[in-house]
């Protein structure tokens, strides 16, 4: 176990949860994907997983999001840090992020909602879908942005490497 990556993935949930909680766009709550996007990127794919797990707990538990707020982000981030990881490239971390989000995620956020919790008003295991991949897009945009301006400043080889 690595203490800095710890740390690390334990100040960004907590980023994540408070940007998440206070600071929307209309229809759309971007910032969990952001984090997972530059997790997935400095940190990998265990310690972004794991930063979205804390903070989609953390916004359960705290603020009455349902289960959905956990199932929606940890595939998505565990899926950009698997592709960023065997490519370096921060691209398909945005890819690996939208595509574990804002499709894979929703799908199983249905199943999870229709037979766990018996919510039978779901059409199809589409329904999530809308609803996830716009905050997902930007969000993981937003993420590649911030990324490039790190890259761009050289603050993202340095925090790479003392990450590691």
């Amino acid at each position: 176990m690595n203490i800095k990556k710890v740390c690390f993935t334990a100040f960004m949930s907590c980023l994540s949860f408070l940007l998440s909680t206070f600071v929307s766009f209309p229809f759309v709550v971007p910032f969990q994907h952001f984090f997972n996007v530059i997790c997935a990127v400095l940190v990998g794919p265990i310690y972004a997983f794991l930063s979205a797990l804390l903070t989609g707990c953390m916004r359960m538990l705290l603020t009455g999001r349902p289960v959905t707020a956990v199932i929606g982000a940890v595939i998505g981030a565990l899926l950009a840090g698997i592709f960023y990881q065997t490519t370096k490239n921060m691209l398909l971390a945005v890819a690996g992020e939208i595509l574990g989000t804002g499709l894979l995620s929703a799908i199983a956020s249905y199943y999870v909602m229709y037979y766990g919790f018996g919510v039978e008003q779901l059409d199809s295991p589409f329904y999530y879908i809308p609803l996830f991949m716009p905050a997902c897009i930007v969000g993981a945009l937003l993420g590649y942005v911030a990324l490039l301006s790190m890259r761009k400043s050289g603050s993202l080889v340095k925090l790479q490497e003392m990450l590691k």
